[in-house]
């Protein structure tokens, strides 16, 4: 239950705010813990506060660089030796999404009643990853929690450059597409009739093809207005299946088969798995759990299904590389690399070695991915030109010619 109160510091200075506590008495007691005179307290309205939370998360959320600068500002306060509490308070105040605010004050609170960082991250899965829980408290119980806060920062930093780069590089080609189909809806649908009356007019042969274009143009002209209704239906159906768990997979699947982005995809998760496995390991965390961890960040289903089967392997007294050798999804200089750093006793820094070139290869493919994407682009506008060209154009032509 949280209660608002009014209290004041043994130097006469009047603080308000809010404290979470099982009771009336408990809120008092916590207060006076924290060498406050208790002035006024009082119940809010939790299931009000809750409506409000609800609501600023689903129109504000948190995003990817929200987080990241979260975490660098911990950083640099820990470094201070501000206490968390302080720390979290004073970046609450900052902080301009209202739901993060809410959040940030909630943990303050959290760390207050002595609650370990940790867990008051832990109690937000929704914004925070496995990944960061796990890291941060790695540092608490070893003393370097300033490492694992810039670990974790770093690591949501290089996801959401990399993720703006995905995204700069699919903005073109997407734009360019849809830019094309509105111009094509609208030609087939009150260009095309007006065009290919003079041929209708004229009542002489045409090519099946012109015959099937001027049938195309006839019906998109009376009835576009279901076909619109029918597009929306099919994307909003595609849209609500893809959110189901089946969906997500069937996506992630198709996506890992697709050219070129397949293998970008492919690489951006080799990445993630060796880079968060290899901070785990330094951690301290042991092998299963760090597994198990980063099966719950790669962000793809097959590849966490390969990395539990690894971690099977391990419980069962086999290793990481006999498990990746299996999947064909995981490169076998992967699985060579991995049996060398086991052999060896070198996994964690064999990890980091990988993390950093197949990072460096998802760089030099994002960065080309526009050049590559470019010419098919060009091919499937000029498919449709030639089919405009060729299938009203040059019957008009010729039909003008022989007149």
């Amino acid at each position: 239950m949280k209660f608002t109160f009014r209290a004041r510091t043994e130097e006469g200075e009047v603080r308000e705010g809010i404290v979470d506590a099982v009771d009336i008495d408990t809120a008092a007691q916590i207060l006076q813990r924290n060498n406050l005179i208790p002035l006024s307290l009082k119940a809010e309205n939790e299931k009000s506060f809750e409506v409000i939370k609800t609501v600023t998360k689903l129109w504000e959320g948190v995003s990817q660089k929200e987080q990241m600068v979260f975490f660098r500002q911990m950083s640099t306060l820990i470094e201070a030796r501000v206490p968390i509490v302080s720390a979290l308070t004073t970046i609450g105040e900052e902080i301009n999404n209202p739901y993060f605010a809410i959040i940030i004050n909630e943990m303050a609170s959290d760390v207050q009643d002595g609650m370990p960082f940790s867990d008051a991250l832990a109690k937000h899965e929704d914004i925070f990853s496995t990944l960061t829980v796990n890291m941060i408290h790695a540092g608490e119980v070893s003393g370097a929690l300033q490492n694992a806060v810039n670990f974790v920062a770093d690591n949501i930093e290089k996801n959401y450059h990399l993720t703006s780069k995905i995204k700069g590089a699919l903005y073109y080609p997407v734009f360019v597409l849809l830019v094309a189909a509105i111009i094509g809806f609208l030609v087939v649908t009150f260009i095309l009739p007006k065009i290919t009356i003079l041929i209708k007019d004229l009542k002489v042969a045409v090519p099946w093809y012109t015959e099937a274009l001027i049938w195309l143009g006839d019906f998109m002209n009376a009835y576009w207005w279901a076909v619109l209704l029918l597009i929306a239906a099919g994307l909003g159906s595609l849209y609500y299946y893809l959110k189901t768990p089946s969906g997500h997979r069937e996506l992630e699947m198709f996506i890992l088969k697709i050219p070129v982005i397949g293998t970008l995809a492919q690489n951006i998760y080799i990445t993630r798995l060796a880079e968060n496995l290899s901070a785990l390991l330094n951690s301290g965390i042991p092998i299963v759990k760090a597994l198990t961890i980063v099966s719950e960040v790669v962000g793809n289903h097959v590849y966490a299904k390969i990395i539990m089967n690894a971690a099977e392997q391990i419980r069962s007294g086999g290793n990481i590389s006999s498990a990746f050798v299996a999947a064909k999804e995981i490169p076998p200089v992967l699985s060579q690399m991995i049996r060398i750093g086991e052999e060896s006793g070198t996994l964690a820094t064999v990890l980091q070695s990988v993390s950093k070139f197949y990072s460096q290869e998802v760089d030099n493919m994002t960065k080309s991915l526009t050049t590559l994407i470019e010419p098919i682009l060009i091919v499937f506008l000029g498919i449709g030109v030639a089919i405009l060209v060729v299938g009203v154009l040059l019957p008009i032509y010729n039909l003008a010619g022989q007149m």
